[in-house]
């Protein structure tokens, strides 16, 4: 069964950062690319970009910059490390590798 653990979430100032996870199980993740997903309440989900199985990445236009994805594949976990976070920041975060369920999703709010 595949499955999307996150975490790292929480609550941080305008202008601060977080650096979430995305544990991933039940396929061969060192052969699949990761995407990384928000969705603010009342939103559509927003795809943030992709890390390829080697590590590439491509970024949305609304987190160049600010975003960065990387990988370990001993460890079957994506990282999106956030800085510079605003209001509009604020969503939950998800990761997804296969067309299926997702995660739970890693809550981020961003308020003074």
């Amino acid at each position: 069964q595949v499955r999307y653990v996150e975490s790292g979430g929480g609550l941080v100032q305008p202008g601060g950062s977080l650096n979430l996870s995305c544990v991933a199980s039940g396929f061969a993740f060192s052969y699949y690319g990761v995407q990384w997903f928000r969705q603010a309440p009342g939103k559509n989900r927003e795809l943030l970009g992709l890390i390829t199985h080697d590590s590439r990445t491509t970024y949305a236009d609304t987190t160049k910059g600010r975003f960065t994805m990387s990988r370990d594949n001993a460890k079957n976990t994506v990282y999106l490390q956030m800085t510079d976070l605003g209001p509009e920041d604020t969503a939950r975060y998800y990761c997804k590798a296969l067309p299926g369920d997702w995660g739970q999703g890693t809550q981020v709010t961003v308020s003074s």
